[in-house]
């Protein structure tokens, strides 16, 4: 095998290639971030502009390069998964450089086409089902090597900047049932409720009884069995069935992480579906991942991780509630407490990736690093946010009139 050339910064000599051309007007489309790049083929460097460098982008083949300048946001990832591109310095830190200078300048037109051709699968009763599936039923294993002992796969929230994830995640289910003012005389249904955590923690430290619902197998199963571990099963009901399919009245409608794969054209849907839970008088919670301003997932994610998925604005998820004359209490941003929660997850998975690529291979071993890694940037920069929405219905004068009971412990 031939060793690869050594890297040699072309414009020392005023020979920059066609390819370092290119490349240079791809980055200055994307706010000229600080990083180099080393073609594999030639070994010719292209230095950042201006530097220095956070890192340096490896490119193993011509072919590498013309994907990252046709559509550069699906390309990398999928290059980077491949082994076709490496990088020399913080995976976080390169996302975050990216991030900052994506929307700085127009899109060039061949991105702008290979953005017209992507559509994210739409989330009806069956294309929900097979979305889900992709994503959540690749094992209970695989996710418990790096979710901690809640099996919680959103947001957390931090007491501390120095808490741990699990304590962090337990403080999380515990923020969300002190806002819904939870006690033993509720009950509560929950759409969508992954591993069953926070359903099992408002039967198990409040007294309420829960009806959770999700379409993944595998989550539904494992959920099961955690309740009869813990002797809950008496008070928690797991159905295997779609959000849409809720019925009957109760007092509390809550779902933690769901929103994103609904669908905006699904919101006036779930909003019906939460209005006829709670009724005029009930209490309900949404949180999700979000954005600022409407914008698709990045396609990337959408493509090999979250068919499906997206991240709605506030301004899209006022369509759930007016359609149904919900009334919304409060609205909280938790984007920086996703941010540390992703950063711990990215540890666990990088100290489990020895199992992970026994489980499966090389290429999922670095796609979801990736995944978590720009996961990580985009919470800290500012292109996701994560909202929790507090509402009830139109006639419920219940709950206090300060936020003080959502803190006190």
């Amino acid at each position: 095998m031939n060793a690869a050339p050594e890297p040699v910064d072309s414009r020392a000599n005023g020979r920059e290639s066609l390819e370092a051309k290119l490349l240079r007007r791809l980055l200055a489309s994307i706010g000229e971030p600080p990083l180099d790049f080393v073609f594999g083929w030639t070994g010719e460097r292209v230095e950042a502009r201006p530097g220095p460098a956070v890192a340096t982008v490896r490119l193993a083949d011509r072919a590498t390069l013309v994907g990252l300048i046709a559509d550069p946001q699906v390309r990398f990832g999928d290059a980077y998964s491949e082994g076709r591109i490496e990088i020399d310095g913080d995976l976080i830190e390169l996302m975050n450089v990216v991030y900052r200078g994506a929307f700085v300048r127009e899109e060039p037109i061949p991105q702008r086409i290979a953005g017209w051709v992507r559509r994210p699968r739409r989330n009806t009763l069956d294309g929900s089902r097979d979305n889900i599936h992709h994503h959540y039923d690749l094992g209970n294993d695989f996710y418990a090597l790096w979710l901690g002992e809640t099996m919680a796969y959103t947001c957390a929230y931090f007491p501390r900047a120095d808490a741990g994830l699990d304590e962090a995640q337990v403080a999380k289910m515990d923020h969300v049932c002190r806002k819904l003012r939870l006690s033993a005389n509720d009950s509560v249904v929950e759409a969508g409720c992954g591993w069953g955590g926070l359903a099992l923690h408002i039967a198990g430290r409040y007294g309420a009884k829960v009806r959770a619902f999700n379409i993944s197998k595998e989550q539904i199963a494992f959920a099961r069995r955690r309740a009869r571990e813990l002797g809950l099963d008496g008070r928690v009901e797991f159905v295997e069935d779609d959000y849409r399919n809720i019925r009957g009245r109760y007092d509390v409608f809550v779902s933690v992480g769901m929103l994103e794969h609904v669908g905006v054209e699904n919101y006036a849907t779930l909003g019906r579906i939460a209005r006829e839970s709670i009724g005029a008088s009930g209490r309900g919670l949404i949180h999700s991942i979000g954005r600022n301003r409407p914008g698709s997932l990045h396609p990337w994610i959408e493509k090999r991780i979250f068919p499906g998925a997206y991240p709605p604005s506030i301004g899209q998820m006022m369509q759930i509630f007016e359609p149904s004359d919900l009334s919304v209490l409060d609205v909280e941003n938790l984007r920086l407490h996703y941010a540390l929660t992703l950063r711990h997850w990215l540890r666990r998975y990088e100290a489990s990736v020895d199992r992970v690529r026994e489980m499966f291979d090389e290429r999922l071993v670095r796609t979801w690093r990736l995944y978590l890694a720009g996961s990580v940037a985009a919470f800290e920069t500012g292109v996701l946010q994560l909202f929790q929405v507090l509402f009830t219905g139109r006639e419920n004068n219940e709950l206090p009139l300060t936020r003080e009971y959502v803190y006190a412990r």
